[in-house]
């Protein structure tokens, strides 16, 4: 059977959703590892985190029981939910690498205000005190305050936002266009016959 018939667009497909599986997984044990060793102290973000990575199991689930059975059901919901997880994964990827400097350091704020979690482990990692300015009467767990050398965290997470962003929206980017590929691969598969079944037979 050469490669775009059959059984090549079958094994095509459940190496994809085989692929999504591993990717789940790893977010998932990501997650809990942070949680576990105290890491990632913020709940949001953990289960942020792990909500996606049940998700995407889900849906890699869905679509590797639909590429094994040829279930013509399975398969056009698993095409439909993974073209708008395409559309929405490919929108923030290039808002990530679209952003410049002042639209970072203002997403970069909104997200140090909204949990107080999130402020003392970014705190505690890099080693600052404070957002925009050092606070050191407020209860801050950096090792710097002992010396009183603590510098706001705003300056040394500036420095890593644009390398960050860009490698997140270069790896949605990757990871859009498979998902493109995979509705691609359901549709094509979902109009091939079954070779082992009744040529006559409704498929």
């Amino acid at each position: 059977m050469v490669c775009g018939g059959f059984v090549c667009t079958k094994n095509a497909l459940s190496a994809l959703n085989i692929l999504y599986v591993m990717v789940s997984l790893l977010l998932i044990g990501v997650a809990a590892w942070g949680k576990w060793f105290g890491l990632v102290s913020s709940i949001s973000v953990v289960a942020g985190v792990i909500g996606v990575g049940v998700f995407l199991l889900f849906v890699a689930f869905v679509g590797l029981c639909g590429a094994l059975k040829h279930h013509q059901v399975l398969l056009f919901f698993y095409m439909v939910i993974l073209f708008m997880v395409f559309v929405l994964q490919f929108s923030i990827s290039c808002a990530c690498l679209a952003l410049n400097t002042e639209q970072q350091n203002q997403l970069l704020e909104v997200g140090w205000n909204k949990s107080e979690n999130t402020q003392k482990d970014v705190e505690k990692t890099l080693n600052c005190c404070g957002f925009s300015s050092v606070n050191l009467n407020q209860t801050c767990p950096a090792r710097c305050v002992s010396d009183s050398s603590c510098s706001s965290c705003a300056s040394i997470l500036q420095t890593y936002a644009g390398d960050v962003l860009h490698f997140v929206g270069g790896v949605g980017l990757f990871f859009s266009f498979t998902e493109i590929l995979g509705v691609w691969l359901t549709h094509r598969y979902r109009n091939l016959k079954d070779p082992r079944t009744n040529p006559g037979a409704f498929l």
